[in-house]
């Protein structure tokens, strides 16, 4: 069993920055694929990021390219997502969570059926 805290969120204006950060405890996620997704008012829950067991591979939706890195450190068992050019669509209550697979790719990194594990969530909201 995996439990996953996130922190970090927080009220920020358009064009700020966040650094999301993931605790796991538990057991370790070394070996796994993480995700960020998020939910917004009255929206389905979306991904954001995903980042392979190791580091080296990341993942991200189109709309969030250039603007948000996700990151891992594995002798912490943590995951972090940077968050710059935040916009006010960007306001939502922001999870992370465990793969099933050290790996994930194209659309197996954004199904939310493939993560085992979920925090959460820590709110985000950007005013204009």
């Amino acid at each position: 069993q995996v439990q996953l805290v996130e922190s970090g969120g927080g009220l920020v204006q358009a064009g700020g920055s966040l650094r999301l950060s993931c605790a796991a405890s538990g057991r370790s996620i070394s070996t796994y694929a993480m995700g960020w997704f998020r939910q917004g008012p009255g929206k389905e829950r979306e991904f954001v990021a995903a980042i392979d067991w190791s580091g080296g591979s990341t993942y991200y939706a189109d709309s969030m390219k250039g603007r948000f890195i996700i990151s891992r450190d594995n002798a912490k068992n943590t995951v972090y997502l940077q968050m710059d050019s935040l916009k006010p669509e960007d306001t939502a209550l922001h999870y992370c969570a465990v793969h099933i697979e050290r790996y994930c790719s194209g659309s197996r990194c954004g199904a939310t059926g493939a993560y085992r594990y979920w925090g959460q969530g820590t709110q985000v909201t950007v005013s204009s």
